[in-house]
């Protein structure tokens, strides 16, 4: 499915086309791709909030699936399973790179944007960028934790809510729903700011300890906060319900304009809003192992690659109740 010209999802722009199998180049793999997750990020490629880095793009970076050729020696095997994340390739050798950063990476490559991603039949990856999966684990389970799984991991870490504190989410799909999963595991309370009555049912299913709308007043200071929607005029109501000293962290590549922020009322007693950018490959590693111990449980609705397009509409509609896969293999 590739993305003939950015437009809005309901223009159904991606487009179902017979292409070449791609070739690994050196040090890479080819996987056969079992499942794709759909992620928000996908939405911001095909309708045009991300400029576009290469013409007809195949988007999906959640890709779950086997390696079926290996182009040079590496760690990975034919016939191993493994997973494709957002971040597709780190120069290596820049200062952020050096320092570890390379979710910073002043040249990096990502999958669905720089290069064609998982909605497809078969992907291309470098081998050190992939991750190796269990056998036993369910594709389509495993699917949204390769970029809801770790993005919410980062933004988790970033908001810096100790064991047993409080944390408010604003907006409960694929990240939020196994972000919830991972603060309860290290005692954390969760409080849920949702407009979606079906987010808001998962919510509580989950063990959520208080679920209201987006715009509510928090019932109790929050020891930090993650920002899910890309929605800027919630900025103000999570600064507000925040204790002393806690952090805001801005989960999303792409966030519609923030509203003017009173000093008083939103930053003042040392609170901190902070974004979350990308990921790093430890990043990735420490959530695959974490999700294992929980383990977590994750909420899919799957459709066949062919309804690509729906799949994206019914996201952007928050119509998806947890998160949203594309079956290929």
């Amino acid at each position: 499915m590739q993305l003939s010209a950015p437009a809005p999802a309901e223009m159904q722009p991606l487009e179902l086309v017979d292409r070449e199998v791609p070739e690994p180049a050196p040090g890479e793999v080819r996987v056969v791709v079992e499942v794709c997750g759909v992620c928000r990020t996908d939405l911001h490629v095909v309708e045009g909030d991300l400029e576009p880095r290469m013409p007809h793009v195949i988007p999906g970076h959640q890709v779950v699936g086997r390696v079926d050729a290996v182009n040079g020696a590496g760690p990975l095997e034919i016939g191993q399973r493994v997973g494709v994340a957002w971040l597709n390739r780190a120069c290596g050798g820049c200062r952020f790179c050096a320092r570890g950063a390379e979710n910073l990476c002043l040249a990096p490559r990502f999958t669905g944007w720089d290069r064609d991603g998982g909605y497809a039949e078969q992907v291309t990856v470098p081998a050190e960028f992939a991750y190796p999966l269990l056998d036993a684990a369910e594709a389509r389970s495993v699917a949204p934790l390769l970029c809801a799984g770790i993005i919410g991991y980062r933004a988790w870490k970033t908001a810096g809510v100790a064991p047993g504190g409080r944390l408010g989410v604003w907006g409960f799909g694929g990240s939020a729903h196994i972000t919830l999963q991972v603060a309860q595991h290290h005692g954390c309370e969760v409080y849920v700011f949702s407009r979606g009555g079906a987010h808001r049912e998962l919510a509580e299913e989950l063990g959520a300890v208080w679920v209201g709308d987006s715009f509510d007043p928090s019932p109790r200071p929050l020891d930090g906060a993650i920002l899910f929607a890309p929605a800027g005029e919630l900025v103000r109501p999570a600064l507000a319900a925040l204790d002393r000293g806690a952090t805001l962290a801005v989960a999303g590549i792409h966030l519609s304009d923030v509203p003017p922020l009173d000093y008083q009322a939103h930053l003042f007693q040392e609170r901190v809003l902070r974004s979350v950018t990308a990921n790093t490959r430890a990043d990735g590693r420490e959530l695959l192992a974490l999700a294992a111990e929980i383990p977590i449980q994750t909420e899919t609705h799957a459709y066949p690659l062919e309804q690509a397009n729906q799949a994206l509409i019914d996201l952007k509609q928050d119509r998806v109740r947890g998160a949203a896969v594309l079956e290929i293999g």
